[in-house]
């Protein structure tokens, strides 16, 4: 089995755990929340066409992360810059930066989910972001979607978090 099936199940499960109530998660919505980390990049790993976007679910915020694992310093380098359905109204869409400040350049994997409010029941809404590379001390601007499939407008979906990140040297 290769290392991305491996990743793939392992984000999965995280999802799982994450929407099953599990506390202690280090990833923070796009309610706010302090970065310490911000950046850059243009990547969308479930073919996004590039449409911009807008819509009732548009919001920002951020991801923070604590410790020195390499998922701890990949959260730490992810910002949400929003979290919007797309103007088709076909697509949940997050528009993310990643920042490493190391010399190094990395490859950066993260799972992003699309929630809704304490109490509301919504459909899950995973997007993911793989192998982007971001050089040493630069940032990259990307975008994560996936498709929506509600018959509404999108507003069931208030925010997205970061489930899952891990950056691997490129």
């Amino acid at each position: 089995m290769k290392l991305r099936h491996v990743r793939a199940i392992a984000v999965f499960g995280l999802a799982v755990v994450a929407l099953t109530g599990a506390r202690g998660s280090h990833g923070a919505g796009c309610g706010g929340g302090s970065s310490h980390g911000s950046g850059s990049s243009n990547h969308s790993s479930s073919g996004s066409d590039g449409s911009s976007t807008s819509g009732s679910s548009g919001s920002s915020g951020s991801v923070s992360g604590v410790g020195g694992s390499s998922r701890d310093r990949a959260m730490r380098d992810i910002k949400i810059d929003e979290c919007a359905l797309s103007a088709d109204g076909k697509k949940l869409v997050a528009k993310l930066t990643f920042t490493n400040s190391d010399s190094s350049a990395y490859l950066y994997d993260a799972t992003l989910q699309f929630k809704g409010d304490a109490g509301k029941t919504v459909d899950l809404a995973i997007a993911q972001v793989d192998d982007l590379r971001v050089e040493g001390g630069a940032s990259k601007s990307t975008e994560a979607s996936t498709p929506y499939t509600g018959k509404g407008d999108g507003s069931e979906y208030t925010k997205c978090e970061v489930a899952f990140a891990n950056r691997t040297t490129a």
